[in-house]
C-alpha cells in the first residue's frame, strides 16, 4: 500500500503520525511511504532520516495526499486537509469527532474512510491507541497546574508539594482512568494531597490498592464533586466517555465556590471539556481566566513534548497500521477492536456514540464495510 505521512498543521503540534523507526517497519513490510518534507522536524528527524528509512520526500502536503491510500496523522484533519480527502483514502489518525460536527460533515462529505486512535480497542475492551497519550497528557496536567498556581499567572502563588511547615496543594481528579491515574502519580510524587473521584466502585478500589493510602478516593456525585472542589487548588479534569463528548461535570456557578485563583486542568477538552466554562486554548495562549480561576484547556497537551510522543504513539499504533495496510478491509472484518476504531465509512457515520451525540444516522460498521 501507498502510505503517506503529511506534516502536522494544527497550531503548535509537533508531532509526527511515523517516526523514522515505524517507516522502516512498513518499508519492510513492502509499503511505499511518502513523507512530506519537514514533517519530522518537531522531533528532530529531518528528511534525510526518513529517506535513510526507505521513504519519499514530498514537497507538499498536497502531493502527499495525490500519491497516498492510507494517510497516518496524529491531530484530526484540518479543513484543507479534509478537502484533499478523497473516497479511495484511508484516514488513520485521532479524530475526537463528538463534540466537532464540522469536522464530521467534511469527512461525510469526502466519502474516505475514517479510523480513529481514541476509538480502537484491544481484547480486553481497553483503548491502547489512546492510552500512551493519555498517559502524557496526566503527566502534563500536573504541571500545567502546577504553572497555573503560580501568581503571575493568576493562581493562589502556591507550590503544590509545600515546603516543611506549609501545606501543600489539594488536587482534585476527576476520573480515575489512565489520565487521572498519571495525574495523580505525579500529584502525589510532588507531595500534593490528592483526591480521586470515579464513578466506579471498583476502579476506586484498584486505585486505593494501587496508591496504598496516599490518595483518598470518592464515588462520584454532584454533592462529592461539589464538597471536593471548594477545598481544591487545582482540579483536573479527567473523565472519558469513548467516542462521546464529556460530561460537564463543574458548573459555571459551582465556580463561586471555590477558592480565588484556583487552577482548572481540562485534559477531556478534546472531547468537549468537562467543565462548563472551558473553551480550548493553544500552547502559545494555554490560559484564561473565568470568574477568578485559572482554565488550561489546550486541546494538544501532548504536542508540548512531542519526541515522548510521537515514539509514545507510534509504539501503539504501528501494528494496526500495519495490519490496515496489509488490507483495510480484512483487517477490521479480522479484528472486532479495530472495527471499533472506524468512525466513518464511505458517507455514513460509524460510530454509535458520534452519531448520537450529533442526531445523526447511524449505520454498523459490518454493515458499512460490505
Amino acid at each position: 500500500m501507498r502510505v503517506g505521512v503529511p506534516k502536522e498543521i494544527k497550531p503548535q503540534e509537533f508531532r509526527v503520525g511515523l517516526t523514522p523507526d515505524s517507516v522502516r517497519d512498513y518499508v519492510a513490510h513492502g509499503h511505499s511511504l511518502w513523507v512530506e518534507a519537514g514533517a519530522g522536524a518537531g522531533i528532530g528527524a529531518d528528511d534525510a532520516a526518513y529517506q535513510a528509512a526507505g521513504a519519499k520526500i514530498a514537497a507538499t502536503a498536497d502531493q502527499v495526499f495525490a500519491e497516498s491510500e492510507m494517510i497516518i496523522k496524529v491531530k484530526e484533519p484540518q479543513a484543507i486537509e479534509i478537502a484533499r480527502l478523497r473516497p479511495h483514502h484511508v484516514l488513520f489518525t485521532y479524530l475526537h469527532l463528538a463534540p466537532d460536527p464540522g469536522q464530521t460533515q467534511g469527512l461525510l462529505a469526502s466519502g474516505c474512510t475514517a479510523i480513529a486512535y481514541e476509538t480502537v480497542r484491544d481484547a480486553a475492551g481497553a483503548l491502547p491507541l489512546l492510552a500512551p497519550m493519555s498517559e502524557v497528557a496526566g503527566r502534563l496536567a500536573i504541571e500545567a497546574a502546577g504553572a497555573g498556581l503560580r501568581r503571575f499567572a493568576g493562581g493562589r502563588g502556591l507550590l503544590l508539594g509545600g515546603v516543611p511547615g506549609v501545606a501543600p496543594a489539594r488536587v482534585v481528579i476527576l476520573g480515575g482512568g489512565v489520565v487521572g491515574t498519571q495525574a495523580a502519580r505525579m500529584a502525589v510524587g510532588m507531595g500534593s494531597e490528592v483526591t480521586i473521584i470515579d464513578r466506579s466502585l471498583p476502579r476506586l478500589r484498584q486505585l486505593d490498592d494501587l496508591f496504598q493510602g496516599r490518595v483518598r478516593t470518592r464515588a462520584s456525585t454532584k454533592a462529592s464533586i461539589e464538597a471536593e472542589i471548594t477545598q481544591a487548588d487545582a482540579v483536573i479534569g479527567a473523565v472519558l466517555v469513548p467516542g462521546a463528548a464529556a460530561p460537564r461535570l463543574v458548573t459555571r456557578a459551582m465556580l463561586k465556590l471555590m477558592k480565588p485563583g484556583a487552577v482548572l486542568v481540562d485534559v477531556a477538552i478534546d472531547q468537549g471539556g468537562c467543565f462548563e466554562t472551558s473553551h480550548p486554548t493553544t500552547h502559545a495562549e494555554p490560559t484564561f481566566m473565568v470568574d477568578g480561576i485559572v482554565h488550561y484547556c489546550v486541546a494538544n497537551m501532548p504536542g508540548a513534548v512531542p519526541l515522548t510522543s510521537s515514539h509514545a504513539l507510534n509504539n501503539a499504533t504501528l501494528p494496526y497500521g500495519l495490519a490496515l495496510a496489509a488490507g483495510p478491509i480484512a483487517a477490521m472484518e479480522n479484528d472486532p477492536g479495530l472495527l471499533a476504531g472506524l468512525n466513518i465509512r464511505a458517507g455514513h457515520v460509524t460510530n454509535q456514540a458520534v452519531a448520537a451525540s450529533q442526531k445523526l444516522p447511524y449505520v454498523a460498521p459490518l454493515a458499512a464495510l460490505a
